[in-house]
């Protein structure tokens, strides 16, 4: 599998909104998951002062990932193979 990065806008989303968003975005890569596909959600990152939120996933393809997002209702500007160098 391989790492994508998926990069948001969502400047001026309520704290409660984002936790939803979060949410949405395990709950539908475990659904993914239990029907067969190998994704999973890794984490997300948000500045809050301009509104990016990057958010990691192990997927087997960006289709894939962006097809995730496109079930859980999230909105993104792209979605691109990345490095996670978590130590």
């Amino acid at each position: 599998m391989t790492v994508y990065m998926v990069e948001r806008n969502l400047k001026g989303i309520s704290m409660d909104d984002l936790a939803g968003a979060q949410q949405a975005a395990i709950a539908t890569a475990n659904r993914m998951s239990e029907d067969g596909a190998a994704i999973r959600y890794i984490r997300s990152t948000f500045a809050p002062d301009d509104g990016r939120c990057m958010c990691l996933f192990d997927g087997e393809s960006a289709e894939q990932v962006q097809r995730l997002n496109d079930t859980a209702g999230l909105p993104y500007e792209r979605i691109v193979a990345a490095l996670d160098l978590t130590p």
